[in-house]
């Protein structure tokens, strides 16, 4: 096959694949409200539901995976000077600062509700 038609037919393929998902999306969701109502719920009240601590959890786990990408760039520029593989760094330490910044999110949020009882 040319290198053309390969690319025609990548470019119908992720159309229609992108549509059909969009379109999954969309259909399960109607038919998950259509299900509420038969059994009569209210469909609304589990939109208000909220978790009060979710921005605060991705906030840290945002703040904490730059800080590592930060780390491990500056280790690599000012520590591994050789041109070694230093890709794992880079992973290593956004997982690991990511972490923290999971587990910061959740000790505050246990010292809140600690604080509230």
């Amino acid at each position: 096959m040319d290198t053309a038609n390969l690319g025609i037919l990548a470019g119908i393929i992720i159309s229609l694949s992108t549509f059909a998902l969009i379109f999954s999306v969309f259909y399960l969701y109607k038919r998950e409200k259509m299900a509420m109502i038969e059994r009569g719920m209210d469909p609304r009240i589990y939109k208000q539901q909220s978790a009060p601590y979710q921005t605060l959890k991705w906030g840290l786990l945002l703040m904490g995976s730059g800080l590592g990408l930060f780390i491990a760039f500056v280790l690599d520029h000012k520590v591994f000077t050789d041109d070694g593989h230093v890709a794992p760094i880079y992973f290593s330490m956004i997982g690991l600062f990511g972490g923290l910044g999971l587990l910061a999110s959740f000790l505050v949020e246990k010292k809140q509700t600690l604080d509230k009882e």
